[in-house]
């Protein structure tokens, strides 16, 4: 076994100690999301948590931990005895990001559970996880059904698992600790809003202390044992200052005024629900007691509103995670009284009509804060013709809910909201043979086959004599996630109309439902005299959000080596993920300017598209009133279809949805 990097030995990362502690001290704190750059300690610090947390007493035998002081009246492996029990150490267990669902929740042994009709049941991690930590590294690349599963039980305190009427039901409270890169993309925000605790962690800029992380990840890594034992003392010392906390809690007064203020902050910030209060002042209270104090005061409300608003004041993934702490001091020393009745904050107060809680958009790059005074403050004429030279980047217009876009036939890629897909989990469809376990069983076609072979088999009573030949996997129609591939123009004959801004923000309305879809997306520009890949595919809008504000415009349309770019991006990413099927959005107005037959070449990139029988979807950004019709001519070569910026809109009356397919009709 072994050993692990002390807890105490961490250096720096203030913030991510003291939410791990507090939610050592208070479990109902609700967990910690971590977010942060690689190499930042972030796992090392969550798996040496474990190390700290005191033991845990359990019924001896039990496979689902039950407290013998209180054990579970329906636990599987019960009914328990009250009283007795051992002492094991608190489990830290750790949930793939690629898990199945029958190793999360568990299985059923169905052939028994159909022969004989008994629950013969595996335990699977939430069950492993009962009164420990449930650590998720990467969370945020999380399939759907799992994030599903982890709400549930977050959200009951229990695992249900439901066979085709074989049900067994488990206690699951665990500690919920999840660390994640933002740059691979974002967190649902149902999951996003069950974590208690947020922090942001980076890697320091000061070189002595990064010498320090050198000199003690390189000494742990020599000899772990040895190096565990100098932090010895540190690490008892911890952990018997969170026993006396966990002992002092009960003990802690959380009066009205802190109550106040609790409130007042939550308000001001416009946070949804009521749950933030409720993990601001559990936070608030553990905060006390981890200071050795019975009384909560003002300064444990400010560090809970910071670990505990951040992420729960986002109103899309392109807010970036934060709190304006001039705001939230103004509005602590506004409710600093518990007797300051005229400051009752009311239906009126820092979150009503006064101004005190202003939307989420405010500050740098927020909303639509000046989005479209800049994109039409210009009103000198813009340089024209195909040598027009680079001008700055205009800011993305206000985004807008878009129409469905989706890849035709049937797919087999990662769960998702985009295309039809033959997936685990949807409306089934039909039956086979299972290839490898059984995951979902088909009833009636099990049932069908077992039928034929009862009288040979010597069946006598009233079960089903069932072999694993008869066994069917249901097979089932959902929806996938698909690469969608932005091929964006960035030249001159785009910016001559000063149109950059809405054909940002159209762009930016399709990451936002790429987001929503989860999809991964992928950005090529073409500009000048040639084609970039702004972003290689990646599951981070937000990244591609951030390439798309800083894009310059300028130059000749290289509209053939944009479509050129494209098609190597695909074929790379065809090899890295096959079964995921692509979504290519061309936006553009058609033109192609440069090298000798700029338009024919174009052409005959675009075909190459349709030879592979790639979607594709065609944004035509032509304006004024003489239209030349080049974007729908690139989407017949391209064999999509053609959409205007205001077709794309999911409220406009320009017509039905339009499906990618669009001009690809039966030959």
């Amino acid at each position: 076994m072994t050993t692990p990097f002390p807890f105490t030995a961490v250096v720096g990362q203030d913030d991510l100690r003291l939410a791990l502690l507090l939610n050592a001290v208070s479990p109902a704190v609700g967990g910690v999301l971590v977010r942060g750059e690689k190499g930042t300690a972030k796992s090392t610090a969550v798996r040496a948590l474990s190390a700290l947390l005191p033991e845990v007493p359990v019924v001896p035998g039990c496979r689902f931990s039950c407290d013998p002081s209180a054990p579970d009246p329906g636990c599987p492996d019960g009914p328990h005895e009250s009283g007795g029990g051992t002492a094991r150490p608190a489990r830290m267990v750790e949930l793939p990001v690629g898990a199945s669902e029958d190793r999360l929740v568990g299985a059923l042994d169905i052939e028994r559970a159909l022969a004989e009709g008994v629950k013969a049941f595996e335990p699977g991690l939430l069950a492993d996880a009962h009164r420990g930590i449930l650590y998720v590294d990467e969370v945020n690349l999380l399939h759907d059904h799992l994030v599903d599963l982890l709400l549930d039980a977050a959200a009951m305190g229990s695992s249900h698992v439901e066979r085709e009427g074989v049900s067994v039901r488990h206690a699951a409270r665990f500690l919920l600790v999840g660390t994640m890169n933002p740059e691979e993309g974002e967190l649902r925000p149902q999951l996003l809003d069950r974590f208690g605790l947020t922090v942001e962690v980076a890697a320091s800029r000061e070189p002595d202390q990064r010498v320090e992380v050198v000199r003690r990840r390189l000494a742990h890594d020599d000899d772990p044992a040895a190096f565990a034992a100098r932090w010895a003392d540190e690490e008892a010392a911890v952990r018997a200052r969170i026993t006396a906390a966990r002992e002092l809690l009960p003990q802690v007064r959380l009066g009205d005024g802190a109550l106040r203020q609790i409130a007042a902050t939550c308000a001001a910030f416009e946070v949804d629900g009521m749950r933030a209060d409720i993990v601001m002042a559990r936070t608030a209270t553990a905060l006390a007691a981890w200071a050795g104090r019975t009384e909560v005061l003002a300064e444990d409300v400010r560090q809970a509103a910071l670990l505990a608003l951040p992420h729960r004041r986002r109103r899309n993934p392109f807010d970036a995670p934060g709190l304006d702490e001039d705001k939230l001091d103004e509005t602590l020393e506004r409710f600093s009284g518990e007797d300051e009745g005229d400051d009752d904050p009311g239906p009126d107060g820092p979150g009503g009509g006064g101004g005190g809680g202003q939307p989420p958009s405010e500050g740098p790059g927020g909303g639509d804060t000046g989005a479209r005074p800049e994109a039409g403050e210009d009103g000198e004429p813009q340089p024209s013709g195909a040598g027009a030279g680079e001008q700055s980047a205009v800011r993305a217009a206000e985004p807008f809910r878009t129409k469905v876009l989706s890849v035709p036939g049937l797919g087999e890629g990662a769960a998702g909201r985009r295309s039809r897909a033959r997936t685990e989990h949807g409306r089934t469809t039909g039956a086979r043979r299972p290839r490898g376990a059984l995951t979902k069983l088909h009833l009636a076609a099990t049932v069908r086959a077992a039928a034929p072979h009862q009288r040979a088999r010597g069946r006598s009573g009233p079960g089903l004599v069932v072999r694993r030949d008869d066994l069917r996997q249901a097979t089932r129609e959902g929806r996938e996630g698909n690469l969608v591939l932005f091929v964006v123009d960035a030249s001159g004959s785009m910016a001559a109309r000063q149109r950059m801004s809405a054909v940002k923000g159209a762009v930016l309305s399709l990451l936002l439902d790429a987001y929503q879809r989860r999809d991964k997306v992928g950005l090529v520009t073409f500009r000048g005299s040639g084609a970039d890949v702004a972003l290689p595919p990646t599951s981070s809008v937000d990244a591609a959000a951030a390439r798309l504000e800083s894009l310059p415009t300028g130059g000749r349309t290289p509209l053939a080596a944009g479509l050129l770019k494209a098609h190597e991006v695909l074929r790379v990413e065809r090899l890295r993920d096959p079964a995921r099927r692509p979504l290519v959005v061309v936006v553009t107005d058609g033109r192609a300017t440069g090298g000798p037959e700029p338009v024919a070449l174009a052409g005959r990139a675009a075909r190459l598209f349709a030879a592979g029988g790639v979607a594709s979807v065609v944004v035509d950004c032509e304006a004024g009133p003489v239209r030349l019709g080049l974007a729908g001519r690139l989407a017949g070569d391209l064999g999509g279809t053609a959409v205007t910026l205001d077709e794309l809109r999911a409220d406009s009356i320009a017509g039905l949805v339009k499906d990618v397919q669009g001009n690809r009709r039966a030959a």
